[in-house]
């Protein structure tokens, strides 16, 4: 069965009506707006600035403010697809709870909302407690992908396998954002468990070939057997076993290395899997373009636009691993081209990104990772062959999301994996690569740490000010990092008059520790380098 088209006429019919994007003016939810040489612009705002941040804000208020199941949890944490009538009879995405805290990471530093914090926590710490593989099996520790049996609270299995059958590339990605919470909320919890996740993953990552990735797709936790991706025991394409097979692992290799840069866990052996990982990607998918399966709901082979992407960032955000990087990247953008390119609303000047060859349908989530990660080949390679096209993407994606900040599929189902956890990351590692796409407000884009705590409107200033000599009433921004060195890149309205970092004031300067300020069109940009510090206060 194909992914996203599995439910009864009704439900097809209630979906076509609602968010089909209608021939000619309307795309999804909004009439196409253009600019005046006829290609698109966001629906909400010309200025992609006003249109991006306010779209990620509509978003995140529609999940924070999600019905409640008959169970008791909130939507989101029982269904994969949102329904305003009545509850969707599926479970869980595959990546749901991981994607999220991916991307209420970025969204908490750039609004400083402890409730995004908070999410972040409740959705890992339910999900340990409630989805994990049992410590005496053959792979313990890990987590399920889907609840079986939807209402019950419990995740055990697989969407299509069944129960007792787990993704191991999903099992990487929550490891990894485990780190980043533990990193956030200074609870050993969340540690311990990516340990224990990383513990299970290492022991068990091999070379890999041409039809076998360092870690399989699915395997059964208790057998400790890799499975079909179809239960009825057929194989599909040319794979000799599709389930041997995901090219997703830059997740898992991430997860590694910072566990490494942590010196937690079994550090040798985390460098000896971390190895095989990139070793595997530079042997094969780098050079075959063989990228394999990743959606939970697709019962045979398919290529996917998510891993192709997902590991081009990787290679741009880690270049000291891959030497041939601009090459190895321009290579794997324009083989996503060839293979998912979706020329429908080229009238408008843009061209869009389809989700994989069994699905070839394109959708918010893998059009603004294409777009974002276009960007960020753009700005650090110099070649703007892309550069266009990916902006004019993100531009198109913006449609996806409705008045109250549901979120869309073009031909299909308001999903919540691709349009929440799957969609706000990209468009705030955009703003961070351009800064003009980010609006002229008080924003961190990035940091080469993790943001543990930020206050932008003072309302925390008598509980963290008070070891601090600066004038309270002149404070612009506080945050506090995990580490004590690191860069922050902060949008801001207007040129801040001094920065401070552990109480001391920074010098302006673009080498050493300091600050530097560049001045856009409206505001500026505002990066800071710590050497010593971990606590910094911007000031009016």
């Amino acid at each position: 069965m194909i992914r996203k088209i599995t439910l009864a006429v009704a439900l097809c019919a209630f979906f076509i009506s609602n968010c089909f994007a209608q021939q000619g003016e309307m795309l999804i939810y909004h009439p196409i707006k253009t600019d005046k040489a006829g290609n698109i612009v966001p629906w909400y705002n010309d200025d992609p600035a006003i249109a991006f941040d306010h779209n990620l804000h509509s978003i995140w208020n529609f999940w924070i403010n999600m019905r409640r199941d008959m169970n008791g949890l909130p939507y989101y944490m029982n269904h994969q697809v949102w329904n305003p009538n009545f509850n969707d009879p599926r479970g869980i995405g595959g990546d749901q709870f991981m994607m999220a805290i991916s991307s209420w990471r970025l969204w908490y530093a750039y609004t400083g909302d402890e409730n995004v914090k908070e999410n972040m926590a409740f959705l890992a710490g339910y999900y340990l407690t409630h989805g994990l593989s049992p410590a005496n099996c053959k792979w313990p520790n890990i987590p399920f992908p889907y609840n079986t049996l939807i209402y019950s609270g419990v995740y055990d299995g697989d969407m299509r396998n069944g129960k007792d059958v787990a993704q191991l590339d999903k099992a990487g990605s929550l490891g990894l954002e485990l780190i980043h919470l533990y990193k956030i909320k200074g609870d050993p919890i969340f540690l311990h468990a990516a340990i224990k996740i990383a513990n299970t993953l290492a022991p068990n990552t091999k070379a890999g070939d041409n039809d076998h990735s360092p870690l399989p797709f699915k395997v059964n936790v208790y057998t400790g057997k890799v499975v079909l991706l179809n239960t009825t025991g057929k194989l599909y394409g040319n794979a000799k076993d599709t389930a041997a097979y995901t090219s997703n692992l830059a997740p898992t290799w991430q997860m590694f290395h910072d566990l490494i840069e942590l010196n937690k866990g079994s550090v040798a052996q985390y460098k000896v899997a971390a190895d095989k990982i990139i070793a595997w990607f530079k042997k094969y998918p780098i050079k075959t373009n063989k990228w394999g399966p990743f959606f939970e709901d697709v019962g045979e082979w398919s290529e996917t636009q998510i891993n192709s992407m997902t590991c081009a960032r990787l290679i741009m955000e880690h270049r000291e691993y891959f030497p041939n990087w601009q090459a190895d990247v321009k290579s794997i953008i324009n083989w996503t081209h060839s293979n998912f390119n979706d020329d429908r609303w080229k009238k408008y000047g843009v061209i869009v990104t389809k989700e994989q060859t069994v699905y070839p349908v394109p959708g918010e989530s893998h059009c603004s990772r294409q777009g974002a990660d276009e960007l960020l080949y753009t700005k650090l390679s110099g070649d703007t062959s892309f550069y266009t096209n990916a902006l004019r993407e993100m531009n198109w994606a913006t449609y996806s999301v409705g008045d109250d900040g549901r979120n869309c599929f073009p031909f299909d189902e308001p999903w919540l994996t691709d349009g929440y956890g799957d969609y706000v990351r990209h468009y705030l590692r955009a703003m961070d690569t351009y800064p003009f796409l980010a609006p002229a407000q008080d924003h961190i884009l990035s940091s080469t740490s993790v943001i543990q705590q930020v206050d932008y409107r003072g309302f925390l200033k008598k509980f963290i000010y008070l070891n601090f000599n600066a004038d309270t009433n002149k404070v612009r921004l506080f945050y506090r990092t995990f580490d004590q060195s690191g860069t922050e890149r902060i949008r801001m309205k207007t040129r801040p008059s001094a920065v401070l970092l552990n109480d001391k004031p920074i010098m302006e300067n673009t080498t050493d520790q300091g600050y530097s300020w560049e001045a856009m069109a409206n505001g500026g940009l505002l990066t800071i380098r710590r050497k010593n510090g971990d606590k910094v206060i911007v000031m009016e």
